[in-house]
């Protein structure tokens, strides 16, 4: 009996051991090695603690699969784990395709089909932003002549705005469609009208089919602002008596409740739900996630409220009990211990000369590094591809911000990356 793990992080914030008591079985871990070793890690399968740990220089090939269900056999896995939003519909799959208990790929789908996502949430009255599946350049075109500029164009099933471009001009939206459409025909795009405001988004887990906790917070900066974003980018928690927080949290539950109809096998997990708040106080679903946040939100989601989504996620996929964590008798939500966030540094291109060291405030939850003194590095790749995280908590959402923003430029002050010649230092990142 064993647990299969599809690992597609660094493996230090992920404790898998330590979130696995209790299981007295075998763990097989199946990882990415592009998001090890930048992060400085070369595990062995003797020094990793697992049962089996295996390496994949490309983690998206059709290999993986199929090894992770050969390994399966041989180990008699009976649970299946995956954290990523790349690897939920996989380990889906997987699980199906064995017959084991959890989420099978028609639970999944929702979350991860934008298309089919905002079909199930606009049936619910839940309104999205106006949108088509762009098959042809031509569709586009027609689409941007009936909407106007600006556009959002993205991958149906995309994650960490890895592809997403906004075409604010026609002369934009020309130049995209001839990066997207160059072999014609595509089932995979979407094309939304640009929606303003500011992007919050709902972070918290499902036990037994109901939203048993969650809370509402608001980015500080445009996500798809990654590879140009030079400075600190802070994403904190809204307080409780703010108005959006019952609104935002009555949503998720309404969201939650679309997406995962009778019958759902997607019983217990995490989400992440991102959501509009435009300027005439409406609040569209931008999308959401069954699975806990990127970023640090899982720490802060701890720092909320004692609970770290990444171990209630490993524990529900593999069987185990998480007390405590059944929704309340009367389906209120629990309350935050005080208000919490995080500052995010992006990586840029260059020779990393010099990095801030740990900061010693007590408020300070975690602080971490994504790349080392001497390194040379390539831009961020996605909204997710980090040179620093921290995160940081205080009694007001006021007070948070303002400690995360201060400590967000001593970070910045105190980092030196030296870009280098075109050409130069490639061979060293790789």
């Amino acid at each position: 009996m064993s647990v299969l793990v599809l690992h597609r992080n660094p493996l230090r914030p992920f404790p898998y051991r330590e979130w696995l008591a209790g299981h007295d079985g075998e763990v097989v871990v199946l990882a990415a090695r592009d998001r090890l070793e930048p992060d400085g890690e070369r595990p062995s399968e003797d020094e990793s603690g697992f049962t089996r740990l295996e390496v994949f220089d490309d983690f998206d090939d059709p290999a993986v699969d199929e090894r992770a269900l050969e390994l399966a056999r041989k180990f008699a896995t009976t649970h299946v784990v995956a954290l990523h939003e790349a690897d939920v519909l996989r380990a889906a799959a997987l699980r199906e395709r064995l017959g084991l208990a959890g989420a099978w790929i028609a639970d999944v789908e929702p979350y991860r089909d934008k298309l089919l996502m905002k079909a199930l949430a606009r049936a619910a009255g839940i309104e999205v932003a106006v949108h088509t599946l762009a098959r042809t350049a031509d569709e586009a075109r027609r689409f941007a002549t009936v909407h106007g500029f600006p556009l959002v164009l993205k991958e149906r099933s995309g994650y960490n705005s890895v592809g997403l471009r906004i075409c604010r001009s026609r002369a934009d939206l020309n130049g995209a469609l001839a990066r997207t459409y160059p072999a014609g025909r595509r089932d995979d795009v979407l094309l939304e009208k640009f929606v303003p405001g500011r992007m919050c988004h709902v972070d918290g887990y499902v036990a037994g089919g109901k939203v048993a906790a969650a809370w509402p917070s608001q980015y500080q900066y445009d996500l798809a602002s990654f590879g140009s974003d030079p400075g600190p980018r802070v994403d904190v928690t809204l307080d409780v008596d703010d108005p959006l927080t019952p609104r935002l949290l009555a949503l998720a539950r309404q969201v939650i409740d679309a997406l995962s109809g009778p019958g759902s096998r997607l019983r217990d997990h995490a989400f992440h739900m991102e959501v509009f708040h435009t300027p005439d106080d409406r609040l569209v679903l931008c999308e959401a996630a069954c699975r806990s946040g990127g970023a640090k939100i899982r720490e802060v989601f701890h720092t909320l409220f004692g609970v770290h989504l990444g171990a209630y996620v490993t524990r529900v996929e593999a069987g185990l009990a998480v007390p405590g964590a059944a929704p309340a008798a009367d389906g209120s939500l629990p309350r935050p211990r005080g208000m919490s966030g995080q500052v995010l540094t992006m990586k840029r291109p260059g020779l990393v000369r010099r990095l801030p060291r740990v900061p010693g405030e007590a408020w300070v939850r975690g602080f971490w590094l994504f790349a080392r003194e001497g390194e040379v590095i390539a831009p961020a790749a996605g909204s997710a591809d980090f040179l620093t995280a921290a995160v940081g908590s205080a009694p007001t959402r006021e007070e948070c911000e303002r400690r995360l923003r201060e400590l967000g430029a001593r970070i910045t002050a105190d980092t030196e990356i030296v870009p280098l010649p075109d050409g130069e230092g490639r061979e060293a990142k790789a």
